[in-house]
């Protein structure tokens, strides 16, 4: 089975979302820095992002699903997805199936706490993608904690985007 990362923005609370949404304004940089990450693949190839239904939800209707990259929804009942959209009822069944298919190169968990919870568990989740946002936001869902078999490996510089600091670090297994 393929190693994948997850990619996340959270307060200095741990915070990630309120009611569905996020609890900041929309930060430029790292939506650009999100894009990036998540859809630089190997040649011919393209990486996966697997979300769970809320997540795929919060998305707006515009943007999903997220171009260039294969979106992946998880979630115990049936959803009317796009074509080209997978649905898959468990993270296990989606990184099997996912890990056999030549023309996906990395994986990438983006939300929600829930799938965060199982990704950060799974001995094959290997990197962390963490903008961290400065101060606290309100927010109902939150990043369970990163456990001590990670380490903090980058850090950028803190950057500005209307009113809010934050920077991106990076944690490996």
């Amino acid at each position: 089975m393929k190693k994948f990362s997850i990619i996340v923005a959270a307060d200095e609370k741990m915070g990630i979302g309120k009611d569905n949404a996020l609890p900041w304004p929309r930060l430029k940089e790292d939506m650009k820095y999100f894009a990036d990450v998540t859809t630089r693949a190997a040649a011919g190839m393209k990486n996966a992002v697997i979300m769970g239904r809320k997540t795929w939800e919060s998305i707006p209707a515009g943007r999903r699903p997220l171009e260039g990259r294969l979106n992946v929804v998880l979630s115990r009942g049936s959803v009317a997805l796009p074509e080209g959209v997978l649905l898959f009822h468990s993270l296990e069944d989606a990184l099997a199936d996912l890990s056999n298919m030549k023309e996906v190169d990395q994986l990438f968990v983006i939300g929600g706490a829930n799938v965060f919870e199982q990704a950060l568990a799974h001995p094959q989740c290997e990197k962390i993608y963490l903008t961290k946002i400065a101060g606290g936001f309100e927010c109902d869902t939150f990043l369970p904690p990163i456990g001590e078999d990670f380490r903090q490996v980058s850090q950028s510089a803190q950057q500005e985007d209307d009113g809010i600091w934050y920077w991106f670090e990076a944690y490996e297994r």
